[in-house]
């Protein structure tokens, strides 16, 4: 089974399939737009994603306007938010894990400080500040709540 990452195809079939002229796949590889894997023998090889991006870079080049310079900006940047996005999940993957392990939640303490407390115990209105305030000039904290699903 080939997948879509797979370096099958070669300059001529990638041109083909994105109505481009291989010159200009080749341009597009020298400006680091689209960079296919090479061969032993240093031939190009495209895969369907690659195929995809051609595609996209021309989408920008052509129906937006945007210059390559700009195209490659925009790619870039999109990449970026696809790795971060990734971590961010796998973070928060990993912080609900220890949560549920951990069996402990987070309160805003009297002083606007995040409190650990464990599952299960009953805290005091006086321990914890349980009324909203905007942050004060001394400095404040964020608090991000989300309820997690029952454990019945």
């Amino acid at each position: 089974m080939v997948t879509d990452d797979a370096p099958v195809l070669t300059v001529s079939q990638a041109a083909q399939l994105s109505g481009m002229h291989p010159q200009t796949l080749r341009q597009y590889d020298r400006l680091g737009l689209v960079t296919p894997r090479r061969t032993r023998g240093r031939g190009r090889r495209y895969s369907r994603r690659d195929v995809a991006r051609l595609l996209e870079v021309q989408r920008l080049a052509q129906d937006e306007g945007i210059n390559l310079a700009g195209v490659k900006r925009i790619l870039d940047l999109e990449q970026h938010v696809a790795v971060l996005e990734d971590r961010l999940a796998r973070m928060t993957h990993l912080v609900a894990e220890r949560e549920r392990a951990d069996g402990r939640v987070f309160a805003a303490g009297t002083g606007g400080d995040v409190v650990a407390v464990p599952l299960g115990r009953r805290v005091r209105r006086s321990e914890l500040r349980l009324d909203v305030e905007m942050p004060s000039e001394r400095g404040g904290a964020l608090v991000l709540w989300r309820p997690s699903p029952s454990r019945d």
